[in-house]
């Protein structure tokens, strides 16, 4: 599996660990930046590992910010992109399980290094459902179609 990760100033310090984590697992890591603390804006990180999965250059992505929420907002602009903000274990596993999530937001200023690690774990290793559950997918996609510009 080949996951894209990206973070802006305020997730880099835990983009790098969870880098550091993929890589021991044996996963293809494609990192989007930044690799600074210098100030910068998230929606570039957002958009660029929204696109890596969304063209299928990677199979899954992973988002840092302070937050979480606001480069989750970025990657969310992108077609096909599914990207969750989780806080804990049981929201990332729900995340794939039913919402088959292709994209994983964290938030650097909201967890420590250990539960981050945790919850990419479950979201790595969580499998979507299916069933009732790509039905409401499905509709999520007629959404995204129905708004965009061809």
């Amino acid at each position: 599996m080949k996951i894209a990760i990206g973070a802006d100033h305020g997730g880099v310090d835990l983009k790098d660990a969870v880098k550091t984590y993929l890589i021991e697992q044996g996963l293809e890591v494609e990192d989007f930046g930044t690799n600074s603390n210098e100030s910068c804006d998230y929606p570039i990180y957002g958009e660029k590992v929204g696109e890596a999965v969304s063209f299928g250059d990677c199979d899954r992505g992973i988002v840092i910010c302070g937050t979480g929420l606001g480069i989750s907002m970025a990657a969310n602009k992108v077609p096909g992109i599914r990207c969750a903000v989780c806080t804990n274990e049981f929201m990332a596993a729900m995340s794939r399980e039913h919402n088959d999530a292709n994209v994983l937001a964290l938030g650097a200023r909201v967890l420590g290094e250990g539960l981050a690690m945790r919850i990419v774990k479950v979201w790595l290793d969580t499998e979507f459902a299916g069933g009732r559950h790509q039905r409401r997918i499905d509709k999520i996609h007629d959404i995204e179609k129905k708004y965009t510009k061809s």
